[in-house]
């Protein structure tokens, strides 16, 4: 690819005279935006009229060497930036007319073509030419990217082909339709498959059943998509058997048709049996092969990772054996490390398959339970643990007796990170044992406290229901185009009795942990519906988006209550916006599809809340028909001092776009935010550089939606 840089400084500012006479007056505003386009874009464009140029932008002049020297270009014609002979062998005057030809009669063509520069130069371009009428007389807009180094890998890869048989990699040519064109004998060597046994069929040797099959189809996706896939896959042998792989997988492309894709790959059996030892010992305690303080560390990061994102609680527990020093020095070492050995057997019974037990070190252990239920399961672990190691233990000739002491500690109650949560485990372990040993204690000895609250607050909501205590507050939604107000949120609050307002934050999770999230849930639906039904009456339709609980949207009933709410206030489905967070969407029962797809057939909008905070996955939310993604307010709120989250929202609006979704961004609270946001695309945004959410008779007034 040729080097523009060193004359874009210097080029001049060109306009589009010609595209300019083609234009009514009263479209100056589309003037003035196609004269933008044409002057800024990083693309050469030229204007051709009567088959000479006649004007071109900054790019173009930069691109072909004319930026010094722009008369020189004035007049010419094609062919006189070209080589004499184009590298089909016709001269470049001859099928440059041939081209324009086509254009004429078309309306619009796109080819390859071979250019030189002032200096000589000579690269590739792709060329979009494209006839106009101006003022009766016959114009032609050309657009030409450098494609130079696209050429060049083309050719590599044809060259490429033309030795494979000498590498000692295995090298599969496919063709188009993935079905292998020629293998090299290396191929033969490391698969036992014979040329004759595979040529004409798809490849049996890569991408086998061991293979997930969509891992498969995201590998060709990326092959299609940017022509180049490496990684490791599974292979297999004639003779059956699997084999871990390392694989390159490039598509080739003549004169921009695919035609070919090439596949180099060796057997990396070897190395991963090794890597996988050296990882074993790395991570594994070597007397009783539980996970060492190495891999607890790293799956306990894991896991609060997940408690966070989630909102759900794990427990670290941590224990000793009482009085293992005495059994060393009486009975040996040896003796010791097989109570070891049998304490740690016990100690995986007691725990569920997605839970860990590791050895810290001497005769410390810690547990990790994840996905916890409550405090109750915990203590009935705990306890579980304590009964298993209260039983005698046979070694050799010797009758043992153990009892130990665990201390618990909860995320996120007790600690928010690792450390704090292990050193809190540790202390309550040192509690139990001044408590008379064999026996638990939870970090906190204030749990009990904790938990009249929570039940105190549970009341407390259940009063809030009865007695109208929750009420509704609005946060516009402004298109970033027009400014307008196209659409609303409605936030929920608690006027407490004690006189203060909360906003869910405060009681969400409560609600959830006890079930009351649905009937809260429900009467935010239709407190929401009635309100846009109020403005759908007046004149004023505005879209109401009410967020939904995972709980809330997962109800058998579910479905039922959102068509009776939209019979019950007459509201026009499509006012009603749903935003479901992107945990829904990873339903495995399949449920969440089809309520999703029930919905929209009702008419209702759907849109993924917070987006970006959970699994952001394109593969789910191609599948789902969601009509909107609302980016998460912890990216917008950060774009100042946090390169990365700009660079999320930029790959967020892209993805968006891809799947002809709209993107709202929440959080938006100043003018560089907003900005940047109408930089990149972005459709809608709330936020406090707005309004903070108001009572529905404090929104200002609102434009009638074209």
């Amino acid at each position: 690819m040729r080097d523009d840089a060193p004359c874009a400084q210097g080029a001049p500012q060109g306009a589009a005279p010609g595209i300019q006479q083609a234009i009514s007056p009263a479209d100056i505003d589309s003037v003035t935006r196609i004269r933008e386009f044409f002057k800024n874009s990083a693309d050469a464009i030229i204007l051709l009229r009567d088959g000479k140029f006649h004007e071109f932008n900054p790019a173009a002049l930069c691109l072909f060497g004319y930026a010094e020297n722009q008369a020189d270009l004035q007049g010419a014609v094609p062919h006189q930036i070209s080589p004499r002979h184009q590298p089909d062998g016709r001269l470049s005057q001859e099928k440059m007319e041939a081209m324009h030809a086509i254009v004429r009669e078309k309306g619009s063509h796109r080819f390859e073509w071979q250019y030189s520069t002032r200096d000589h130069g000579v690269f590739w371009g792709e060329v979009t030419v494209t006839a106009v009428q101006a003022d009766g007389v016959e114009m032609m807009y050309a657009m030409v990217r450098d494609i130079s180094e696209r050429k060049q890998t083309e050719q590599a890869l044809r060259l490429s082909a033309q030795v494979f048989e000498n590498s000692h990699d295995g090298i599969i040519i496919l063709d188009a339709q993935w079905r292998v064109y020629s293998v090299n004998a290396a191929y033969t060597t490391a698969t036992g498959f014979r040329a004759q046994d595979v040529i004409g069929r798809e490849d049996p040797s890569l991408c086998v059943d061991e293979q997930d099959l969509s891992e498969c189809d995201a590998i060709r996706a990326a092959v299609y998509r940017t022509g180049h896939w490496q990684g490791e896959l599974w292979g297999r042998r004639g003779n059956g058997e699997a084999f871990p792989a390392w694989a390159s997988i490039s598509a080739v492309r003549d004169d921009g048709r695919l035609v070919n894709f090439i596949v180099i790959f060796y057997d990396i059996s070897e190395r991963k049996a090794s890597e996988e030892r050296i990882r074993h010992l790395s991570e594994h305690d070597f007397l009783t092969g539980l996970p060492n303080r190495v891999l607890l560390l790293d799956r306990l990061q894991q896991a609060i990772a997940n408690a966070r994102r989630n909102r759900s609680k794990l427990a670290v527990l941590f224990l000793d054996l009482d009085h293992f020093k005495n059994i060393n020095d009486s009975l040996g070492h040896h003796i010791g490390d097989k109570l070891l050995q049998l304490v740690a057997e016990r100690l995986k019974k007691c725990v569920r398959s997605n839970d860990t037990v590791s050895r810290q070190g001497g005769d410390e252990f810690v547990v990790m339970l994840t996905e916890i239920g409550g405090i109750e399961q915990v203590g009935h672990i705990a306890a579980n643990i304590l009964q298993a190691m209260g039983m005698p233990c046979h070694i050799e000739e010797h009758m043992l007796s153990i009892t130990t002491c665990v201390g618990i500690s909860l995320y996120p109650e007790d600690g928010q990170d690792m450390d704090v949560l292990l050193r809190n485990a540790d202390t309550a372990m040192y509690h139990a044992k001044e408590h008379g040993r064999n026996n638990y204690q939870f970090f906190n000895h204030a749990m009990n406290v904790r938990i009249v609250a929570r039940m105190t607050l549970e009341n407390q909501l259940r009063t809030a229901l009865e007695q109208n205590q929750f009420f509704l507050e609005y946060q516009p939604e402004i298109e970033i185009a027009s400014g307008r107000i196209v659409g609303v949120e409605a936030l929920l609050r608690w006027r407490h009795p004690e006189g203060h307002i909360l906003a869910p934050a405060h009681f969400l999770q409560t609600a959830e942990a006890c079930g009351l999230i649905v009937p809260i849930g429900d009467w935010v639906l239709l407190a929401a519906c009635r309100q846009a039904k109020l403005w759908q009456d007046e004149g004023t339709p505005m879209m109401v988006g009410v967020n939904l609980s995972v709980i809330q949207f997962r109800q058998k009933d579910f479905l039922q209550k959102v068509r009776e709410v939209l019979r019950q206030t007459a509201l026009a489905p499509q006012l009603l916006e749903l935003e479901i967070t992107e945990s829904v969407l990873i339903d495995t029962a399949g449920s969440a599809m089809d309520t999703m797809h029930a919905l929209r057939a009702m008419g209702v909008v759907l849109a993924v809340d917070d987006f970006g905070t959970g699994y952001s996955s394109l593969s789910y939310l191609k599948h789902f028909p969601v009509d909107k993604l609302k980016i998460d307010q912890s990216f917008v709120r950060d774009l100042d001092d946090d390169a990365n989250d700009a660079a999320i929202i930029r790959a967020i609006l892209i993805m968006a776009k891809s799947l002809n979704l709209k993107v709202v961004a929440e959080g938006v609270e100043t003018i560089e935010q907003l900005n940047f946001l109408r930089t990149q695309g972005c459709d809608e945004f709330q936020g406090h550089y707005f309004m903070h959410p108001v009572l529905a008779a404090e929104l200002p007034h609102f434009p009638q939606p074209h």
